[in-house]
């Protein structure tokens, strides 16, 4: 009995250090797997790759448009081709600039042409009232020109310019892919559309203003519900369906 007890006794104290040594080096190894894990930007990289908005970007900068009126000495306001050319102009300024830039009217001064040129701006402010533009964003200036006899009347703006990705990059190998990450082309043509085909590229920078509220049409509505009258609309029979039995 001695012998055995002693035998199992050493057998334990042998094991003991061993079961100690692999229970520490598990622990180490769940430790340094844990900090592997917080370090590792790995997911967050693959989700901005796999997204067009972050791999192909839209750029989006300001650029000043402008229109020069030809004022020639002698002439009294502007013509009916010029007149045709301001309002394409103010046209323009209302899609792209109204909202983001003033409109400015800069016009020669202590030129031949300045009485010309002040016929001229006269006539372009006409314009910009029968547009609906207001005064507040609108700005005449005064410039002098000592190379130019006959400097033009220059109307500007500044208006933003959305510029598309270079696309065509299929230099990676979806057959050899251990990330599973989708080509480097993926998305740029879609991107490369958007800033083609958009209409104002300030709404990719910020979104629009609200309009004014129908107000006429809301007060309606609140008469209706506050006498307790129904507030839907009316459907005429021809809207109404009708079911027919058997």
């Amino acid at each position: 009995m001695t012998s055995r007890n002693t035998n199992l006794n050493m057998t334990n104290a042998g094991l003991k250090p061993v079961a100690i040594r692999i229970f520490t080096a598990s622990l180490v190894s769940l430790t340094l797997v844990g900090c592997r894990t917080l370090e590792d930007p790995g997911q967050v990289q693959s989700w901005e790759l796999v997204d067009p908005a972050q791999r192909h970007p839209i750029m989006v900068s300001q650029a000043p448009s402008r229109l020069k009126v030809r004022v020639r000495q002698g002439e009294d306001g502007l013509s009916t081709h010029q007149r045709a050319r301001v309002a394409t102009f103010l046209g323009r300024f209302r899609a792209n600039g109204m909202g983001n830039s003033r409109l400015t009217i800069a016009a020669p001064s202590g030129s031949p042409n300045e009485i010309a040129a002040m016929h001229a701006v006269a006539d372009i402010r006409d314009l910009v009232s029968d547009y609906g533009f207001s005064d507040g964003i609108v700005s005449v200036e005064a410039f002098h020109d000592e190379n130019n006899p006959q400097p033009p009347v220059t109307l500007s703006y500044t208006r933003f310019v959305a510029k598309g990705p270079q696309c065509g990059d299929w230099s990676s190998n979806l057959a050899d892919n251990p990330r599973n990450l989708d080509y480097p082309n993926f998305g740029c043509a879609y991107q490369r559309n958007i800033a083609a085909m958009i209409a104002n590229p300030a709404d990719l920078v910020r979104p629009r203003t609200m309009t004014a509220r129908d107000s006429q049409r809301r007060d309606v509505q609140f008469d209706k519900y506050y006498k307790g009258q129904s507030t839907g609309a009316k459907r005429s029979s021809d809207e109404r369906a009708s079911v027919k039995g058997n």
